[in-house]
């Protein structure tokens, strides 16, 4: 199989570009470090290497729909979808850490695990493998939903203490 490079480049981009931007908004600081988090939640060292891989099978999702998508409008579905993707994921580390809210970021965590649903869904329309590359995704964001939700009700309410900012 040839590499078409033009797919093959925004797919990488759109990994690195969201793998570097979500891990530059990740302040572990502090405030962070003072919130009481359950006992099962990962060491803070596994969250990098699960982003890398989980956003790379997702960068190879993206690569082999796009090269398989039969029209324009295909091609249009998977972009929007992809783009999509990228923003709801980059907002929820400014949420949490940044803003100090995971509060805010939980029901964020909604919208971007509907966008992971959606390239569950539809990328097999396009290359059967496509969704199921993103299955590590929706079962980490999953994961991470609950997680959020644990810290929002050990911790919570969040925008009320001069302390949290």
């Amino acid at each position: 199989m040839e590499i078409e490079w033009t797919p093959a480049i925004v797919a990488a981009l759109w990994a690195i570009v969201l793998g570097g931007a979500g891990g530059l908004l990740t302040e572990i600081g502090d405030w962070y470090h003072r919130l009481e988090k359950p006992s099962w939640q990962p060491p803070d060292w596994l969250f990098g290497p699960a982003w890398t891989i989980i956003l790379g099978l997702s960068a190879w999702s993206f690569y082999r729909a796009w090269v398989r998508a039969e029209s324009l409008e295909g091609g249009i579905i998977i972009g929007a979808l992809f783009a999509a993707n990228f923003l709801l994921h980059l907002a929820w580390s400014p949420l949490f850490f940044k803003l100090k809210r995971p509060d805010f970021a939980l029901v964020e965590n909604i919208f971007l695990w509907f966008s992971v649903l959606a390239l569950f869904v539809v990328l097999p329309r396009f290359d059967p493998l496509g969704g199921w590359l993103n299955l590590p995704y929706l079962l980490w964001v999953s994961f991470a939903f609950v997680l959020n939700w644990k810290i929002v009700q050990l911790n919570g309410p969040f925008g009320q203490r001069p302390e949290e900012a």
